[in-house]
Order: C-alpha cells, then sequence, then structure tokens
C-alpha cells in the first residue's frame, strides 16, 4: 500500500491571473502558500486482477477504466497506464468546494501515490504539469494553474505563470519569528457554504477581457504583497488583501453575496484589517488578517462560524506510507 499526503492552500493575491484566458496575454502572478490541512490518497493492488476498486465520497467497482465515473480518477490512471488490479481511497481534513484547492490537492495527490505504487519518482514540476493537463486540458475544467503547483510544491510561494505555458515558483525568504507572527494574525472561517468553483470560474473566464485592466491591478497587488513580506511589513500585507478582495468582486457576478458581505464588514468593523474569500468565491472559507488582540472581537462577531486554526505547510505532496 502507498499512501500519499498533498497540502490544500490559502491563495493571497493575484488569483485569475492563473487563468490561460489572462496568462496567454499577459504573465500572470500569484502569491500563495500551502497549509497544515492535507488530502490523503491511499493506493493498493485489488484482490480481484482485473477489477478497479474506488472509494471516496462513493465507491465504485468497474472492470473497465472508461466506466469509472470520478473524471480525475479515471484520467490520472490512464495517464499513469494503471488500467486494473487497483484500488484508491481517499480521505480529507476539509470538506471539498469550499475554496483551499481539494480537487487540485486530490489530483497531485493521486498521480504521486500512483507513480510511487509503479516505483517510479516524479518531480513536483513534473507532477504539477500532468495534474494541469488532466484538469485543465483533458477534463475541460475552467480553472488555473496555481492550486497544482503549490499543493505539489508546497511552501510560501511567488509563482508565475508564463505566455510559453511555463511556470516559475520561488520560496518567498520570511524570518521565522516574522512568519509565526504572520501566522498568528491569520483567521480562517468556514461559511458553511459549499459551491461549484466552475460555474463561477466559466464567467469569470468570458469577463477576461472585459476585465483586463482589473486583473493586471491584481497582478501588481500580488507583487506588493511579495514586497511588504520582504520588508517585514505585515500591517501591509493585511491592507493589500482587503484592497485585492474590492478588485476581485468585480470579476464575476457570484463571487460574493449579501451573506458573505455581511460577515466580511463585520469582521472588519471588529478589528480585522483585510481578508477575502478563498477559491473561485461563493462560499467555502472567509480568510482574515487581525492583530492578534483583536481576535476575540472577530470571533464574537462571526460567532455563527466556524474558527479554523491552521498552520503554514513547508512541504509538498509526499508518500507518507508505503508497505511493500
Amino acid at each position: 500500500m502507498i499512501i500519499s499526503k498533498t497540502p490544500f492552500r490559502i491563495s493571497f493575491c493575484g488569483g485569475g491571473t492563473d487563468l490561460k484566458s489572462y496568462y496567454s496575454k499577459n504573465q500572470g502572478s500569484v502569491v500563495s502558500t500551502a497549509v497544515d490541512k492535507s488530502m490523503y490518497v491511499a493506493v493498493k493492488d485489488f484482490f480481484d486482477k482485473d477489477g478497479i476498486f474506488l472509494k471516496y465520497s462513493q465507491t465504485e467497482l468497474v472492470k473497465n477504466v472508461d466506466d469509472i465515473k470520478h473524471p480525475i480518477i479515471r484520467e490520472c490512471l490512464k495517464l499513469t497506464g494503471l488500467l486494473r488490479g487497483i484500488e484508491i481511497s481517499s480521505m480529507a481534513d476539509i470538506p471539498s468546494a469550499t475554496g483551499l484547492g481539494s480537487s487540485s490537492s486530490f489530483t497531485v495527490g493521486l498521480l504521486n501515490a500512483l507513480y510511487a505504487h509503479l516505483d517510479e519518482h516524479k518531480s513536483p514540476e513534473k507532477i504539477a504539469r500532468e495534474a494541469c493537463k488532466i484538469e485543465i486540458d483533458v477534463l475541460g475544467e475552467p480553472i488555473g494553474k496555481q492550486d497544482q503547483y503549490i499543493a505539489a510544491y508546497g511552501g510560501f510561494r511567488h509563482i508565475l505563470f508564463n505566455q510559453d505555458e511555463n511556470v516559475s515558483t520561488e520560496i518567498i525568504t520570511i524570518p521565522k519569528a516574522l512568519k509565526n507572527e504572520l501566522e498568528n494574525n491569520l483567521m480562517l472561517f468556514y461559511t458553511g457554504i459549499t459551491r461549484k468553483a466552475s460555474d463561477i470560474l466559466s464567467e469569470q473566464k468570458k469577463n477576461t477581457d472585459n476585465k483586463i485592466e482589473v486583473l493586471n491591478t491584481m497582478k501588481e497587488l500580488s507583487l506588493e504583497l511579495k514586497e511588504s513580506l520582504i520588508k517585514r511589513d505585515i500591517t501591509r500585507f493585511g491592507e493589500i488583501l482587503n484592497k485585492n478582495w474590492e478588485h476581485k468582486k468585480s470579476l464575476a457576478s457570484k463571487i460574493t453575496n449579501p451573506i458573505i458581505e455581511k460577515y466580511y464588514n463585520d469582521a472588519i468593523g471588529s478589528g480585522a484589517l483585510g481578508g477575502k474569500l478563498l477559491g473561485a468565491g461563493g462560499g467555502g472559507f472567509l480568510l482574515f488578517y487581525c492583530e492578534q488582540s483583536k481576535h476575540n472581537s472577530v470571533i464574537k462577531a462571526l460567532e455563527n462560524l466556524r474558527n479554523v486554526p491552521f498552520k503554514f505547510e513547508n512541504q509538498g505532496s509526499r508518500i507518507v506510507y508505503r508497505d511493500d
């Protein structure tokens, strides 16, 4: 048996510039971090050498890979050539469709586990690129590339998306004390609202040409965010988060709604300096930057929401168990 562990992510700034509709004309730029909430994928030989047994939110037992209903599993098995005699199970620390990049973490983690099952080592770059190919090119999902890369590499990163399809990633080096302070000043709240990201992203993709100036500004904000960390100005970090959210809301009609806006405004009114709704929008997790002295006030203002503590994760997708 092989078990992979793959981090979820929090995207701070620049989301939307990792869509091909943008970076094919303008270099995209995102600042993102892996966090200590993970996707686990287990792969082992199946008793029936001609069968495929899958256990996720549903179960599937098939003889032919083309009969698999789960599109990501089906295409990952095809890509790796594991077409029979395989059993796959998955578990996660966080529900899916909540803005932490769960589908891409699953794709990256599954590819990593399948290659380990074949006793093949693949680099984070290779796995991230293949995950993008499956989700974007093969399955036609209207998503960007940042989730696959941060899941594969881990760490606190600045990621650039180039017109030639190449992606470059750079660790943002932050002194340990400052990193701890930033980590302690960030608060994550679960709204309890799940949504289908593809609906929002499809609209956002169609709006790209009309929103170029907004996306250009968001890209510049990602560079400012990186600079604020280099200059050790994490108060500025919180202010930039707020600016980014104001711009992001204009990219598609369902990114926010009156419920989300009330939660957001209540948090800001209670001491949070800035924040954003994670992922495509519409629900999931709200992230806020708030000095620790104001945490209790924000928690009280958002008492209907679950406060989810988290830490930054340095490692990307990795094999945590191997029983040969």
